[in-house]
């Protein structure tokens, strides 16, 4: 017998997203579903998921214990959202608009826009003013289902600032439900200061931000953006290899607005998440799938920047290649918070079926973010951390409908509380 203090039952399907992580190839075509389904779960982690039929009938339920009846709802993982610049000061909407009307990604930085635009208002903003402005986007991210995310610094591009970026991050953690998982990503653009002097500013990446960053112990990982005007394939090589010598594991920005060789640095270096690959080259592909490199794709972003174009998933999965997908939450061009509106660019623009999309946006995901033990799938002996889905999970693409019905993170229904009822 099975004791839960959470059952949530009879729903109309599971997607559980099981297997070995990461789904590659055909494997990710599966997403695990259960029709009439049950899952249940005891301080925060799931003890049982399978037929109602059975599952219901070997739980013991706590005094304490939350029943939900599910019978008009789906059930899929907590979404896991690998590639976000969620903390950053200052607005770039009238960017959106000058986009709009026609002006390039390299036309807006060309003019002080861009990256370096959010430099200048995330340095003059304290630790507080990041961390609350930070929370608003939290906030809007659970609600579209992210139960873990990442977050990266990179718009302060001092040591001081990066430090702050992080510091405000590590708050973060305590304050809303979502699990953090931080990048220090210091290679992020070269700095007006030193325009003239990059070689000045690698070095400083390397011989001062990174040892700092390790020693609060606050990231986890490293990023660089490998692309043309900002960091080449050999200086992301070396700023990644330096901090993995002192313990931040590597991922990159690669191919994003051409094919920068970034997504062969990755499988250099042994990346576990080579983003954005809009530009992948056949070499670059064959290189990450050799080297068991994860593609987080980033359709949002794409669909904003309007770069005419979006990343070969199927190319990529076709190759072996596991795939992931992200927001990009950043000021400049992830504009929406929202997975869901990832999975259905992945499904129309990327044409990923719905449950290769979910399984990106899931365990993939999961794994890219070497997380894959505790979160991305609804297995036993993982954390409870689901998304209810009002009628059959694939409404999760009916953009501007409340598909949504509830947020549960580590057993606890973070957000739908008042709306578990009306599943339909």
């Amino acid at each position: 017998m099975l004791y839960a203090d959470l059952l949530i039952r009879n729903a109309i399907e599971i997607l559980t997203c099981t297997g070995v992580a990461p789904l590659t190839g055909a494997s990710q075509r599966s997403a695990g579903a259960i029709r009439h389904a049950s899952i249940a779960a005891l301080e925060g982690r799931i003890v049982a998921v399978g037929p109602a039929a059975t599952l219901d009938q070997n739980i013991t339920l706590t005094p304490d214990s939350r029943v939900v009846d599910a019978s008009t709802c789906s059930v899929v993982p907590g979404f896991v959202d690998g590639h976000t610049h969620a903390v950053f000061a200052g607005d770039r909407r009238d960017e959106l608009r000058r986009r709009l009307a026609g002006a390039t990604y390299a036309e807006i930085a060309a003019g002080g826009g861009g990256i370096v635009s959010t430099v200048t208002a995330t340095r003059a903003a304290s630790e507080d003013d990041l961390v609350q402005q930070s929370l608003a986007r939290l906030e809007e991210m659970l609600s579209a289902g992210t139960t873990t995310c990442e977050i990266k610094s990179g718009y302060g591009l001092t040591v001081d600032s990066e430090m702050k970026m992080l510091r405000a991050a590590r708050r973060l953690q305590t304050l809303q439900p979502m699990d953090l998982v931080v990048t220090f990503m210091g290679a992020h653009e070269i700095p007006p200061e030193h325009r003239s002097s990059r070689d000045d500013y690698v070095k400083l990446v390397i011989d001062d931000m990174i040892p700092a960053a390790a020693a609060e112990g606050i990231a986890e990982w490293c990023d660089v953006f490998c692309e043309t005007g900002v960091f080449t394939p050999d200086e992301s090589e070396r700023i990644l290899r330096a901090g993995a010598a002192h313990g931040l594991k590597p991922r990159i920005h690669a191919d994003e607005l051409g094919a920068s060789g970034g997504s062969q640095v990755a499988a250099r270096v042994g990346a576990r998440s080579a983003d954005h690959l809009i530009f992948v080259p056949q070499d670059g592909i064959e290189a990450m799938a050799g080297g068991g490199v994860t593609a987080t794709l980033l359709p949002n972003a794409a669909f904003y920047l309007k770069l005419g174009r979006f990343a070969s998933a199927r190319a990529l999965i076709d190759a072996g290649v596991p795939v992931a997908l992200a927001t990009d939450v950043n000021p400049g061009g992830g504009f929406s918070p929202s997975m869901p509106f990832a999975v259905s660019l992945a499904c129309f623009a990327m044409n990923l079926t719905f449950e290769e999309a979910l399984v990106a946006a899931t365990i993939n995901g999961a794994w890219s973010l070497d997380r894959a033990g505790d979160v991305g799938s609804l297995d036993a002996g993982k954390l409870m951390d689901a998304v209810l889905v009002r009628g059959d999970a694939v409404n999760l693409i009916r953009n501007g409908a409340p598909s949504i019905a509830a947020v549960i993170k580590r057993g606890q229904i973070v957000r739908g509380e008042e709306t578990l009822g009306t599943c339909r």
